[in-house]
């Protein structure tokens, strides 16, 4: 039962990446900046990298967290080759914190916490999914 709460909270924390392909909603007066906003980064901004760049490395970043969050969730599971489940956390944090900070918003501090979580999990604390 574990392993399924695991392998959700995993498959969930790269599903909510998918919401950067959603439209910005409308601005409202008092409500707040959308957080997942392809249409410039901060970072890509002050470089000598052109703003043309920052969508399509946006798109990439977002397909390649979810699928590797995807994949490392089938792992925790048994759906996918257990040993592979930590590699797959790994890479899945590590474009999620690339996305996150070439896209950075003050909300979505949680999820670089979330991905730092996942790294140390996997990287540091030995964590594996379990064989099935």
């Amino acid at each position: 039962m574990s392993s399924l709460i695991v392998a959700g909270f995993v498959f969930l924390h790269g599903a909510i990446h998918l919401s950067f392909l959603a439209p910005t909603p409308p601005a409202m007066a008092d409500g707040p900046a959308w957080p997942f906003d392809l249409h410039g980064s901060w970072l890509l901004a002050r470089s000598d990298t052109s703003q043309r760049f920052a969508r399509p490395l946006g798109l990439a970043l977002t397909a390649v967290t979810f699928a590797t969050f995807t994949l490392a969730a089938m792992a925790i599971v048994g759906l996918a080759p257990h040993v592979v489940g930590d590699a797959f956390v790994v890479l899945g944090a590590g474009s999620s914190m690339a996305l996150l900070m070439l896209f950075f918003h003050p909300w979505l501090v949680l999820g670089l916490v979330i991905d730092i979580a996942l790294l140390w999990a996997a990287s540091i604390a030995g964590w594996a999914p379990p064989p099935v």
